[in-house]
């Protein structure tokens, strides 16, 4: 059987395997993308935040995502019932970008593949990997081609960023149970979304439900409309089982879906139960992991594709170091860098789900120097250890309840 050499192999072309393609073929590393579905295909995580603009700029795939003329999102709108409470991305303590973007997955994701393809690198799509071996000095990939045959690649590293698939995790008994609860989200996408004006047109509405779960109405410039609801069990025990049901159930007893109750599916609803993952570690002495391939979170606030495109910005370059022939500690250079801004979402994921962080979101209006520095946090800027929600992310929101709560 004949084998291909490459320095780089990236499972995976996701935002995070683009990425990661694209700063190796900018550092002159032969690279390939090997990909088991056929692009355009559906996936969820279509908010990005700020930081991503920082990271796409960096990978030279800004301009692309660019030229698609997404709608911009300008800040996050909190809703409870009749409270409300608005981020805004231009009122932050780090100093960052101040919009991003709504993007259909399905759209945003082969843009970025495209974009690559198109400086040389090659994308073998519908080919999956079925069998590594990590154990020689260049690992060897077996890879089923879409015709039914097999074919190996030699490369000098392997970039997991094979998302949910989670290839590696499978294949090297990675898999680790994650720390987050079972939860369920029931999504579509609908036609017929009769959006607001101003300034509220350009958020991203996540909106707190009497069910005890929460809902996210994402706005897309096609006109679809992404709407999804995320909670536990006792939450969907409240609605029919029936995704579509479930759905138009939510729609009808929530006041702040009033936009949506004429629409139609443009997308048949569908679920997702146990979404959360962990692995035992990031990287070997030839293969790393980056975005969903690592951990998933929760999709409360968007955190998704930041991490992935950090985790391959950083990755990468550390990558690229080890292939020159540079010294790479892994572990500070990467792996906790990594743990760092995950666990800041963490922090925020758990109290957003202990119903503290709710609290406090709708608490804070008048104190514009604590709401900046958590804003900041809810545009990804979650490596700024200046702001005190990342340097000290385990104990800030708790200390800033109990003072709220003491001047109540």
């Amino acid at each position: 059987m004949h084998t291909d050499r490459y320095d780089v192999l990236i499972i995976g072309a996701g935002p995070a395997g683009s990425s990661s393609a694209a700063l190796a073929h900018q550092a002159g590393l032969s690279t390939v993308v090997v990909e088991k579905q056929r692009f355009p295909r559906f996936v969820i995580g279509e908010s990005l935040l700020p930081h991503c603009m920082d990271l796409l700029a960096e990978a030279g795939l800004l301009e692309a995502v660019a030229a698609r003329n997404y709608l911009v999102k300008r800040g996050a709108l909190f809703l409870r019932e009749s409270e409300r409470s608005d981020f805004s991305f231009g009122h932050q303590h780090t100093r960052g970008w101040d919009y991003t973007w709504q993007v259909p997955r399905a759209d945003f994701d082969q843009t970025l593949a495209k974009a690559v393809a198109a400086r040389g690198v090659p994308f073998l799509f519908e080919h999956e990997v079925k069998a590594i071996d990590v154990r020689c000095t260049h690992p060897r990939v077996t890879i089923a081609e879409a015709s039914g045959g097999e074919r190996t690649i030699e490369a000098r590293f392997v970039i997991d960023a094979s998302g949910y698939g989670r290839v590696l995790p499978r294949l090297l008994d990675l898999d680790e149970p994650s720390r987050s609860p079972m939860r369920k989200a029931v999504f579509a996408h609908v036609k017929g979304d009769q959006r607001p004006s101003g300034p509220d047109a350009q958020r991203i509405w996540i909106i707190v439900s009497k069910s005890g779960g929460w809902l996210w109405i994402i706005p897309f410039s096609n006109g679809l409309t992404s709407l999804g609801i995320v909670g536990d069990s006792a939450t969907f025990a409240q609605f029919p089982e029936p995704p579509a049901e479930c759905l138009r159930a939510v729609i009808d007893t929530e006041p702040n879906c009033l936009r949506l109750r004429a629409g139609e599916w443009a997308l048949e609803p569908r679920a997702i139960t146990g979404y959360s993952c962990a692995v035992k570690k990031l990287y070997g002495d030839n293969f790393c992991l980056v975005g969903n391939a690592t951990e998933f979170l929760d999709p409360v606030f968007s955190s998704g594709v930041t991490l992935a495109l950090e985790s391959a910005n950083r990755a990468t370059k550390c990558v690229i170091r080890q292939l020159r022939g540079a010294g790479v500690d892994w572990e500070a250079e990467y792996a906790a860098p990594m743990a760092l801004g995950t666990n800041v979402f963490r922090s925020f994921v758990n109290n957003w789900y202990s119903g503290l962080l709710p609290e406090l979101i709708f608490s804070i209006e008048a104190h514009r120097a604590v709401k900046n520095k958590i804003c900041s946090v809810l545009a990804g800027y979650v490596w700024d250890e200046t702001n005190p929600f990342v340097s000290q992310h385990e104990r800030k929101l708790e200390q800033l309840y109990r003072v709220m709560a003491g001047q109540a």
